[in-house]
């Protein structure tokens, strides 16, 4: 088989080039496609990674990716991190880079890659938020029978804290990957691994009340009933957005504060498991989290925690 060429050869077999090098933007889609078809990443850090391009891209202006240098990356990180972005959305757009730039360096659109001396942004400087244990039964309770799809509502926020999954593994779920009488759910996570979860009673009943009162309606107005188990009031799949706008609603009305989203939940579920004495392996299993490392932020915020009652409450603290 034929040894497949790279851009640069293409390049020099063509003739110059009219401009001095290639634009980021040229690439990005050839990229992006990269990542699907070769690297097997999932649908949403592709579209993560994408993001993380745009910024790269935008700030990169007219400058020429062969003339960018280590020094040029940590000042765009240091950008990044003045203008509000998260931590770990500052810690994924290096991994982008990075990723980008090994690319550029296959394609021989670089010889060298400066992201490779790229430093990682420290996961530490932002502990994720969590709800208290009254907030959390506050939260179940927001949704009202004069709700409309209250039924669905109230099983969708029981299955988050209840597994600890992610909003995207919520949506996919389907009927049968349901094992209510085992008490447990298969879950589809991140580059399309599975894995099985322990769900509680309350979750459970309110699973099963949904399914015989409203899902059959909501199924019946599409002409090829879907498989997935939480429902739209058009009958198709509920997807990501819709499901954080629900959140984002019932907090409001819960009264519980505005940065609380879907992931707020699932930190919510591992911390309070490691606050009543679950293993940090078990946890680990149950979160789908392929390091103990990405784990283990948990118990800082647990530790945090036993210090502000120990602070509150110890005659010398």
């Amino acid at each position: 088989m034929a040894k497949r060429k790279t851009k640069l050869q293409l390049i020099r077999e063509s003739g110059p080039p009219k401009k001095p090098s290639h634009s980021a933007a040229s690439i990005r889609e050839e990229f992006l496609s990269y990542l699907r078809g070769e690297c097997h990443l999932a649908d949403n850090t592709i579209q993560a990674y994408g993001r993380d391009l745009n910024r790269f891209i935008d700030w990169l202006g007219d400058k020429r990716l062969d003339s960018i240098r280590v020094g040029d990356l940590t000042r765009l990180m240091g950008t990044l991190s003045e203008s509000g972005l998260a931590p770990a959305s500052v810690s994924r757009a290096v991994v982008a880079i990075r990723t980008f730039f090994k690319y550029l360096q296959l394609e021989g659109v670089v010889t060298e890659n400066p992201a490779e001396l790229l430093a990682a942004q420290k996961m530490w400087q932002r502990m994720p938020g969590v709800l208290s244990q009254r907030q959390v039964d506050d939260f179940l309770r927001a949704p009202r029978r004069t709700d409309a799809f209250w039924l669905r509502d109230v099983a969708m926020l029981e299955v988050l804290y209840a597994t600890g999954c992610r909003a995207s593994e919520v949506c996919s779920l389907r009927v049968r990957d349901l094992s209510l009488d085992q008490k447990y759910l298969k879950c589809t996570g991140k580059g399309g691994k599975q894995r099985m979860v322990p769900i509680g009673s309350q979750a459970i009943a309110a699973i099963e009340r949904y399914c015989e009162e409203l899902r059959g309606e909501l199924a019946a107005k599409m002409p090829h009933p879907p498989d997935e188990l939480f429902l739209s009031r058009s009958g198709r799949p509920l997807d990501r957005i819709q499901l954080w706008r629900l959140v984002k609603h019932y907090a409001k009305r819960a009264g519980i504060d505005s940065d609380i989203s879907p992931h707020s939940l699932r930190h919510s579920f591992a911390t309070h498991l490691l606050a009543g004495g679950a293993d940090l392996r078990q946890v680990q299993e149950m979160l789908g989290h392929a390091s103990i490392q990405t784990t283990q932020i948990y118990t800082h915020v647990e530790h945090s925690r036993l210090k502000r009652v120990h602070q509150q409450y110890h005659p010398r603290a």
